[in-house]
């Protein structure tokens, strides 16, 4: 088969999300001092909650009961948090740059399944929105914190309705490999410039 096959793509793109996901999740329960079990919960729940809570409301069985591959890599990214010890200047740079990542994949993802469900441009951009970020909702309730995509932080939702929406239409074009590379590499680039730069959405605060 054809190694640009968008199907393929589309898989490796969704799985990689997952693994990176995954890892976050994971790392969150070190932070926590959780044991191993809170390690493969939180690993499980922000590597395939968002593409569960796509797949629900697209009334389709949700992808991770069916492919495997899936499963192994939240489980896997789970084994690598709990074995290994991410520490240092580097190493966080790193994780924001995968964090990033996953955003474009699965913002990416999320809106061409979407559009292949025959959604509208805009449920579809909302789905991907919705892919890339409810795993790391469903973490953050899970451990008691408000979601980060309420604001208060760097910009990240705002980055992945971008990705999403460059997806929606590249994809349409009849493009969706590319359109899946331009969502990471541009939720990637913009998200690590609003990490570094401290890019905010505006707030509002209470009426005195």
């Amino acid at each position: 088969m054809d190694a640009f096959d968008p199907s393929v793509l589309f898989r490796v793109v969704d799985v990689a999300g997952v693994v990176a996901n995954g890892l976050l999740g994971a790392l969150v329960a070190r932070r926590l001092r959780f044991d191993i079990i809170g390690f493969l919960f939180l690993a499980i729940l922000t590597g395939l909650g968002g593409g569960m809570l796509r797949d629900v409301l697209l009334t389709t069985r949700p992808v991770a009961f069916i492919d495997p591959l899936y499963l192994v890599g939240a489980v896997s990214a789970a084994g690598v948090a709990y074995l290994v010890t991410f520490k240092g200047r580097w190493m966080s740079r790193l994780l924001t740059s995968l964090d990033m990542l996953a955003l474009g994949c699965w913002s990416a993802t999320g809106t061409i399944k979407a559009l292949g469900f025959g959604l509208d441009p805009l449920p579809a951009i909302l789905l991907g929105v919705l892919t890339a970020v409810g795993g790391g909702m469903i973490r953050d309730v899970v451990t008691g914190r408000i979601p980060v995509v309420f604001g208060g932080n760097t910009l990240y939702a705002s980055v992945a309705v971008i990705g999403a929406a460059e997806s929606l239409i590249l994809t349409q074009l009849g493009y969706p490999n590319l359109g899946m590379a331009a969502s990471i590499l541009t939720c990637t680039v913009l998200g690590l410039l609003a990490h570094r730069y401290r890019w905010t959405l505006p707030q509002k605060g209470e009426a005195r």
